[in-house]
């Protein structure tokens, strides 16, 4: 069997911590914004460090596991 988990868990993740399309922090006006498709250094950094804590939240903390 193959564990489908890690592949799901990340593309979901990148999908929805680009910054800009659900939400950017830092923004570029206030400290967060919503939905506003635009992007800077910081906020991709910010995205990155949240997006690779999950990733290890999920993946190594949990022990999560899909099997098809």
């Amino acid at each position: 069997m193959k564990d489908y988990a890690a592949l799901l868990i990340a593309s979901a993740l990148f999908a929805f911590l680009s910054p800009g399309l659900l939400f950017q922090m830092p923004g570029k006006e206030r400290p967060f914004e919503f939905m506003n498709m635009k992007t800077s250094v910081a906020s991709m950094f910010l995205h990155a460090v949240i997006y690779g804590l999950l990733i290890i939240l999920f993946l190594v903390v949990l022990d999560i596991h899909i099997y098809a």
